[in-house]
């Protein structure tokens, strides 16, 4: 029975697998399409189920729409003839919430929910976040820390002899022993910690259906080895497998001696790629030497392309974790598949008229495409979704609006966005696809776009205009990030852009200034970005509207100095922005830039011991909130900080009240250090409150006494776990605009 199943499974030889609409369907079908999936044994009574097959754990509310993984995987397999049960944010003191809805006949799948559950519920500060996107009312403290962990462990409890899958974004960026920001150490394999029997990475369509049907027919998940976008957990290496030292793999690396690496590197080419596996460092080794950990994070990264990648193993203790090679990405036809499944595309009805923030983000909007060739160091969206586009065809996208038009309650005419990752890579791909197949560069954009790129947008554009087309669709609005460095390739998206999608600002990603920061986050230079903005510039002017850019800044990446925040800061300044919302980097899991943060060795290139390129980070506290001080350089409360700062690097010269100034000389009561509580805070002579009394202006306000608080001393608020929003107000192809004062822009004392 197991190798007549398997051979219905992928084609293991080959970059084609079995389309995963063409399963035979299970028993199950017979019951139907459920309105939602049941969360209740009172639901599951009014559809006539005594079991479910699969019940999905998850971290997050139940909205029944593609955008969140538990309705994806839970419609994937009600198409495929299974009965599945949602348990959603469980409470999980104990096992009985996860006794809601019976014993699984099948498994538990358990997912932390659409985000990984620490960035979830911590700042880059490590403070706790006191509100949920993902939770009704945007309450926060609703899923507890490391959640597929602690929901494995009481699905164990609940029923031992049930076997257990994780999956999502959470377990898949802990796939490998990785940093831990939050606890600051590297942690095991989440499959080890667990203790699950399967762990699904990426985005796991085919390794769920083929594993569930396998499952359905008698085999054990834990003994299901061969399927792509899987990790388990192997004794020993099975009969036939060469395995190969993951410094044989890598050029110029000396961190193993090998007497002769080039006769190595002959015999791994010459052995059978589907039966090589690449030998990672150990758990135990990668705790005790950093620069071992960034060249295995290095590794993990080359060997993620589907077209290439082999098998990777890791010891942990007496035990390996074997990590199958990257899932192949679907087809159009597939993913039309999975996003014409049939959604209810509304939150489950037990929440009644609760506020779901990340429902009301996305329900107005289209997700076109999944994927990133991008390859930021800092973003995990490459090592989850994969570097291949996978594209919706144009018909299933226009039904989409359609139904969105004709089914959501609320609709008024607008598509909020019709992106994805990035909003501009619909249909991109390699314009060979056996170089594709064969490539192992990190991005396709950096340093410079590969000429075997195809960047043609003329497929965006055209969907764009029919989608405009249909009856009863007023506006069209692209709120996806848009990737500047390739829309400069095709003025004629920029001009389509413009002129029918951005309705006032376009969100933009620079991410910072200056090189040294740049190059280790691969992102273009700045130069790029002044390109685009003239272009947009250009392309608004023509279309009679005033738009602007919204530009997302980094503080404290790796390799970012404090030298470069502050060219980062008279750039802002010098350019009209002032950032409402700004966040330090967050060293999330397996992101090459949280190798940097860990090891300060720069995984980009191959690691060498004597050698080897050491990163600046910036790790302590006091140097982190100077990163981010400076992206608010128009903050009274960061004036003291960045004093000093300008102060220690030279550059007094900053300080003054002048245009070419950064931070006045002068410190306004009631902000910084010149406020109650605050070391040095100045009192008068008679006891009462603040130093000397001045009046102090601001641009458009008029005058306003000092220790009235006014909007600049506002304190900093946490923005986009991805970096900084910085609001502009620089004219189309102009320079900054500047406010009107309402009255005198000077600073009287009394």
């Amino acid at each position: 029975m197991k190798n007549e199943v398997r051979k219905k499974g992928e084609k293991e030889a080959g970059s084609e697998a079995k389309n995963i609409f063409s399963y035979r369907k299970y028993w199950a079908q017979r019951f139907g399409i459920a309105p939602f999936l049941p969360m209740s044994r009172e639901e599951m009574d009014l559809l006539g189920w005594d079991s479910c097959d699969v019940i999905i754990v998850t971290g997050d509310a139940y909205v029944d729409h593609p955008s969140f993984g538990m309705a994806i995987m839970g419609r994937l397999l009600e198409a495929q003839g299974f009965r599945v049960g949602i348990i959603a944010q469980p409470e999980w003191e104990n096992a009985e919430a996860f006794k809601a809805l019976g014993k699984p006949n099948l498994y538990y799948g358990v997912t932390g929910g659409n985000m990984d559950s620490m960035i979830n519920r911590y700042t880059a500060d490590r403070r706790v976040r006191h509100n949920d996107s993902y939770t009704p009312n945007d309450e926060g403290g609703k899923r507890p820390d490391r959640s597929v962990i602690v929901y494995s462990q009481r699905c164990r409890e609940a029923y031992k002899d049930v076997p257990i899958v994780i999956g999502g974004i959470e377990a898949s960026l802990r796939r490998t022993a990785h940093y831990d920001y939050w606890s600051d150490k590297v942690r095991r394999s989440v499959l080890i910690d667990s203790k699950a029997d399967i762990l699904l990475y990426g985005n796991a369509e085919r390794a769920i259906v083929d594993l569930t049907h396998r499952v359905a027919a008698g085999e054990a998940p834990k003994d299901i080895d061969d399927i792509r976008g899987t990790v388990i957990v192997r004794k020993e290496i099975p009969e036939g497998w060469t395995v190969a030292d993951m410094t044989d793999i890598d050029d110029d690396n000396d961190l193993h001696h090998i007497p002769d690496r080039a006769e190595a590197r002959k015999k791994l080419r010459a052995a059978d790629k589907d039966k090589t596996a690449v030998r990672l460092p150990s758990y135990e080794e990668v705790i005790a030497d950093k620069a071992l950990y960034a060249q295995a994070s290095r590794v993990v990264h080359l060997e993620s392309n589907a077209g290439n990648a082999r098998v990777m193993v890791q010891k942990h203790g007496d035990r390996d974790i074997w990590i199958n090679q990257p899932p192949i990405p679907l087809t159009t036809p597939e993913m039309d598949g999975v996003f014409d499944l049939t959604y209810a595309r509304a939150p489950h009805p037990v929440y009644g008229d609760a506020k779901l923030a990340a429902w009301d983000m996305i329900r107005f909007s289209v997700n076109i495409m999944r994927g990133c060739f991008g390859g930021c160091s800092f973003c995990s969206i490459t090592e989850h979704e994969g570097r291949v586009i996978q594209s919706r065809s144009e018909e299933s996208i226009l039904k989409e609006i359609e139904d969105i038009r004709d089914k959501v309650d609320g609709f008024t005419g607008q598509i909020t966005d019709m992106g994805g990752p990035t909003a501009n890579m619909y249909r991109m791909a390699c314009k060979d696809d056996k170089i594709q197949k064969v490539c192992r560069r990190l991005s396709c954009v950096y340093p410079d776009i590969c000429k075997n790129l195809d960047t043609s947008h003329e497929s965006l554009i055209q969907l764009y205009r029919k989608a405009r087309d249909i009856k009863g669709i007023k506006k069209i609005s692209i709120q996806s990030g848009l990737r500047y460095d390739i829309a400069v390739k095709s003025p004629t998206y920029i001009k389509e852009l413009v002129t029918h999608h951005v309705g006032g600002y376009l969100k933009i990603a620079p991410e910072h200034t200056e090189e040294r920061a740049l190059s280790k986050m691969m992102k273009p230079g700045i130069g790029t970005y002044d390109r685009f903005k003239s272009m947009f510039d250009a392309a608004a002017k023509k279309a009679g509207k005033e738009l602007y850019l919204i530009p997302y800044f980094i503080a404290a990446h790796p390799g970012c100095e404090d030298e470069d925040m502050m060219n980062l800061a008279i750039w802002l300044k010098q350019n009209g922005f002032r950032a409402d919302q700004v966040q330090n980097f967050i060293p999330s899991p397996m992101a090459l830039s949280t190798a940097m943060y860990h090891s300060e060795r720069n995984p980009l290139r191959p690691i060498r011991r004597s050698s080897g390129e050491i990163v600046q980070t910036a790790k302590g506290m006091k140097q982190r909130r100077l990163h981010k001080a400076f992206l608010r350089y128009h903050d009274p409360d960061n004036w003291p900080i960045l004093r000093e700062a300008l102060r220690n690097l030279g550059r007094a010269d900053l300080i003054g009240p002048g245009k070419k100034h950064l931070v006045p000389a002068h410190q306004p009561i009631g902000t910084g250090d010149n406020k109650p509580g605050a070391r040095g805070y100045a009192k008068k002579k008679d006891g009462s409150k603040g130093g000397k009394p001045f009046f102090t202006t601001h641009a458009g306000q008029g005058r306003r006494r000092a220790h009235d608080k006014g909007p600049s001393a506002s304190g900093n608020t946490d923005g986009p776990a991805r970096g900084a929003t910085a609001h502009g107000k620089a004219k189309p192809g102009g320079k900054p605009a500047r406010r009107k004062p309402t009255g005198q822009r000077r600073r009287t004392r009394t």
